[in-house]
C-alpha cells in the first residue's frame, strides 16, 4: 500500500511539474511565432507531462519500498 501511494503522489507531482515546467521551456525557447501559446500548451500537456508522470511514477514506487536494514552478520 505504501508502494502504491507513494507511486501515485509521484504521478500526480510528475505530471504537474512536467506540464507546467515543459510549458514554460517552450515558451521560452520556441521560435514559433505564431501560435507559440498553443504549442507549450499541446507539448506541456502530450508530451512533457506524460514522461514527467512516468519519470514521477518510478520514482516513487521505489522510495516507497521498504528499507533493508544493512545489520547482516552473515
Amino acid at each position: 500500500m505504501r508502494r502504491f501511494a507513494f507511486g501515485l503522489l509521484g504521478t500526480i507531482l510528475g505530471y504537474l511539474i512536467g506540464a507546467f515546467g515543459g510549458g514554460f521551456a517552450i515558451t521560452m525557447l520556441s521560435s514559433n511565432q505564431h501560435d507559440r501559446s498553443v504549442e507549450a500548451v499541446m507539448t506541456g500537456a502530450f508530451v512533457i507531462g506524460p514522461l514527467g508522470a512516468l519519470i514521477g511514477l518510478v520514482t516513487g514506487v521505489m522510495s516507497g519500498a521498504p528499507r533493508k536494514s544493512g545489520n547482516h552478520d552473515g
